[in-house]
């Protein structure tokens, strides 16, 4: 029986994705990691894609001088080790579940096959891509002109997930202040002093974990 098609214009949810996958008979393997567990590290062999059923990961990368920089955090829906798709030999970051996750793993083989034989699909994925450049391209402007507390608002909005239909979001999950320091590329008593100006402000809120204000969007607009 030949794979199930989408219908041509039909919006490619996260569970979408995950039903395509099973219905196309793409091999894949559910994979659960708990929190800080490492997925795979940077300079491993590059064999395979990942997708985010649930959960999250971090993106990071170490330099030569021993210094980890944060550069990405994805959520569901995500897709994130596409390098290798390009001929990339091992991996350039190391990727950590920040919560208890779930991701499939596609071995690189499977996943082009995929994208050459089956075109919704491949147009979620280049979607996908574009996204993500458009995000670097973004965080990069944010790092040159922005202040580092305009730079956290933002990337707590970002974790958040705000502005995405498909995921009403609001509270993340429990993450250090050395975490955030990294990804806003500042340091951890910068974010303590901000984190309290938020929450004395009501853009922020901790209850179990910390639930994030859409007000807080004012903080990133004002100038």
């Amino acid at each position: 029986m030949p794979p199930k098609q989408l219908r041509p214009g039909t919006p490619v949810t996260l569970f979408d994705v995950h039903a395509f996958l099973e219905s196309a008979g793409v091999s894949r393997r559910i994979i659960r990691f708990a929190r800080d567990a490492v997925v795979f590290r940077q300079g491993a062999t590059a064999n395979s894609v990942f997708y985010v059923q649930d959960g999250g990961v971090k993106l990071s990368v170490l330099s030569s001088a021993g210094k980890e920089a944060v550069v990405a955090m994805l959520g569901p829906g995500d897709f994130f080790g596409e390098g290798c798709l390009a001929g990339q030999p091992l991996r350039m970051a190391t990727v950590t579940a920040v919560v208890p996750t779930t991701v499939l793993r596609i071995p690189k083989r499977e996943m082009i096959r995929t994208l050459h034989e089956q075109p919704d699909f491949s147009n979620r994925f280049i979607e996908h891509m574009l996204v993500r450049n458009i995000r670097i391209e973004e965080d990069l402007v944010d790092q040159l002109f922005n202040s580092s507390e305009k730079r956290l608002a933002r990337t707590l909005l970002l974790l958040a997930r705000y502005g995405k239909e498909d995921t009403p979001q609001r509270t993340l999950p429990k993450l250090s202040q050395e975490t955030l320091a990294e990804m806003v590329g500042t340091t951890r008593s910068r974010v303590n002093f901000f984190m309290n100006k938020f929450r004395k402000l009501g853009l922020i809120e901790y209850n179990g974990g910390l639930k994030i204000n859409s007000s807080l969007l004012s903080v990133v607009l004002h100038d």
